[in-house]
């Protein structure tokens, strides 16, 4: 294995204590020494690195015995368990537990990724991009990154992805090990994970056992040996405790320009609240119809909600004039000293205006692209599938490095699984999607616009939405598999009502696509460099990238806060949560943990809230103590949190776990999931 290579020093200003998402190759062990008197030896970040997972659709995880367990969270599961159910089996209900290896259930649309290399490409990339500026720098840029990625995948079992950390001005190769074969081994009841609902989410005290626990199988059919893994700790952590967070936070906007900050204020936040507010309104009216269709529905109900109040949460922190008076004066101090030397100011003094002029093409472009593009107009698993298949038949004769970035060489074996999954479609329920997607792109572009003219016709939205659903194919894996392998002929043949409206779409689609990337996106990207090279040249001095949900670590203390006139303490316990019990949704415990009242002592720890600085992402990261043993789960932020996405506020900012000592004995006494709590005593340190 390459040693890993240091980032070096890219961040405009040093971080406050605790701040930061840090990259494993460049993670300030004296730092955390001189606060802690614990300094992380090279083995230690190799062995959490090493037992970090993550699920490639959007949460982190971490390997938990030698036998290929891996400890997440239930709401980065819950489609997984959806999927396994039925009307007859409802484990969102019921909860599950796998009592023998046989009973294990293979989750379709999980997949498991080990980052096991980092390479710095950065010469490389910014040697092809020198001297190129839009469509131009995008194309070079593009085909550059799939060249490099496709020589790294040399098999289905390895994932690489090019990562561009400090908004340009760096690039590493990440090379990950793919796991495909990830089975369920345990999940609570929906209830319980989500105890305390919408009211409680973002919230401390917080009550909820929002964990669960899948297993990745080897190709030969067993378990996976693996001689990295997170033991489980003797004793939980306690208030004051140094905390680690090892996972996978999506995306952070510290380093962005204020023009960039005020876009997302002014025009992307509040189109995206607008969308899922009207979404989560049509999706409640659906959901009351029957039990049918809440049990089909809740899970995307929920993290609609969820979405809805992390986007609320982040515009009123951009609202707060002091945040981006801060960024303001950042700004300035960096201007004032590009400005201040030749050599910058001939390369980088025009960057905040050239980005601020991009942002302003595209504003009246946004709706559009997110309609067209994006899929907020086709609000649907079964149209994303026909535009995977339309769009495979185009790409995939291409030359790789020509290809969209999706379907490169080494995407395609993620892409089969989307594709050629077994996983349940609810056709009720695409129908409605389907309806709303079309409502918004008729009210949104206007009943005249061209491209609502080759998507409606003459139809009303709600009568081509049932025509689709009722006319497709593509409900069944043999046909998508057929249409898949039959490439550009089969595509062409195909009489399909979804794959025909792929196709009538396709051209116009890539068209706002090209738009974007040649007029935005290339900028945003270029100047995004040019200023990551100032701040390295002005400041000189060490920090960490934006997240850009590849993987980071953090540390952190549990700690609790001063909130107006109270104090809030960091750890919560079971006799609380029974406190807590109403008998009615969201705060109605399940039965499970009804009759077992008393076995697990009141004053056991169930929730914790601790200093490290975490995002959407890192939910199912591992909280380990400074041995590397675990001591919690992360599954949340309190809401001051939710600034964080442009801000660490050490003072109130908090990442919300479920306590080790909890979980275990939840599991124990609650769940009587025996064998999965004596696999993780048998590794107990």
């Amino acid at each position: 294995m390459k040693r890993l290579l240091a980032l070096g020093s890219l961040l405009a200003l040093p971080a406050a204590a605790e701040e930061g998402m840090w990259t494993y190759d460049a993670f300030p062990r004296e730092a955390v020494k001189a606060a802690h008197g614990f300094e992380p030896s090279q083995d230690w970040l190799d062995r959490v690195r090493l037992s970090s997972v993550r699920l490639a659709g959007g949460c982190s995880a971490s390997f938990v015995s030698p036998e290929g367990l891996v400890m997440t969270n239930h709401h980065c599961i819950r489609s997984c368990v959806e999927d396994l159910s039925s009307p007859k089996r409802d484990y969102l209900a019921t909860g599950f537990f796998a009592r023998e290896p046989k009973d294990e259930l293979r989750c379709p649309k999980v997949e498991a990724n080990q980052l096991v290399e980092m390479t710095d490409v950065t010469a490389r990339l910014q040697g092809v991009t020198k001297g190129l500026e839009g469509a131009a720098f995008n194309t070079a840029l593009n085909a550059e990154m799939s060249r490099i990625e496709g020589e790294c995948a040399t098999g289905p079992e390895w994932r690489c992805d090019v990562v561009t950390l400090f908004h340009g001005g760096r690039y590493q190769l990440y090379k990950y090990r793919r796991f495909q074969d990830v089975r369920l081994v345990f999940a609570p009841e929906f209830s319980m994970a989500a105890f305390g609902g919408d009211a409680d989410n973002f919230n401390f005290p917080r009550y909820g056992f929002d964990a669960a626990f899948l297993r990745v199988w080897d190709t030969k059919g067993q378990p996976l040996k693996t001689d990295t893994y997170l033991p489980w700790a003797k004793e939980g952590a306690k208030e004051g405790d140094l905390v680690f967070v090892s996972g996978h936070p999506g995306g952070t906007e510290r380093q962005s320009s204020v023009a960039e900050l005020e876009f997302q204020r002014d025009v992307a936040l509040p189109y995206t609240l607008l969308h899922l507010s009207e979404m989560r309104g049509m999706l409640r009216e659906y959901a009351a119809g029957s039990p049918e269709r809440w049990r089909t529905t809740r899970a995307k109900l929920r993290s609609v909600e969820n979405s809805l109040k992390a986007l609320r949460g982040r515009h009123q922190a951009l609202a707060e004039p002091s945040l981006l008076a801060g960024k303001r004066q950042a700004e300035a101090d960096l201007r004032a000293k590009v400005i201040a030397t030749p050599a910058l100011k001939a390369t980088t003094a025009d960057a905040w205006d050239a980005t601020a002029r991009a942002l302003e093409s595209y504003r009246p472009l946004l709706a559009s692209y997110r309609l067209k593009e994006v899929g907020d107009g086709f609000s649907s698993e079964l149209f994303t599938l026909a535009r995977q298949l339309v769009r495979a038949a185009e790409e995939l004769p291409k030359p790789n490095a020509q290809r969209l970035r999706e379907y490169t060489e080494g995407q395609l074996p993620g892409l089969r699984q989307q594709l050629l999954r077994e996983a349940p479609i609810t056709p009720e329920l695409e129908e409605r999607l389907l309806t709303f997607g079309f409502n918004k792109l008729r009210e949104t572009l206007g009943a005249d616009d061209a491209f609502v003219h080759e998507v409606l016709g003459r139809e009303a939205p709600e009568d081509l939405a049932r025509a689709l659903v009722k006319g497709t194919r593509l409900f069944e894996l043999k046909e998508r598999k057929r249409l898949f392998e039959g490439g550009a002929a089969a595509i062409a043949a195909s009489k399909d009502p979804m794959i025909l409206l792929a196709r009538r779409v396709d051209g116009l689609s890539r068209e706002v696509r090209t738009r974007y990337e040649d007029t935005v996106e290339s900028v945003l990207r270029k100047n995004g460099e040019l200023l990551a090279k100032a701040r390295l040249a002005a400041y000189g001095t060490t920090g960490y990238p934006d997240a850009t949900f590849t993987l980071r670590l953090s540390y952190g203390a549990v700690k609790g806060w001063r909130e107006d006139t109270k104090t809030v303490a960091p750890l919560t316990t079971f006799a609380g949560a029974y406190a807590r019990h109403t008998g009615k949704e969201p705060f109605r415990l399940p039965d499970s943990w009804l009759k077992a009242k008393g076995k697990v002592p009141g004053d056991t720890p169930l929730d914790v809230a601790t200093t490290n600085d975490i995002i959407g992402g890192n939910s199912g990261s591992p909280l380990v103590d400074r041995e590397g043993r675990v001591v919690g789960l992360i599954f949340d932020g309190n809401l001051q949190s939710l600034g964080g996405r442009y801000a660490y506020v050490p003072e109130t900012n908090r990442a919300v776990g479920v306590h080790g000592e909890g979980l275990l004995r939840a599991l124990e006494h609650i769940y009587g999931a025996g064998r999965l709590v004596k696999e993780l005593r048998e590794h107990q340190r």
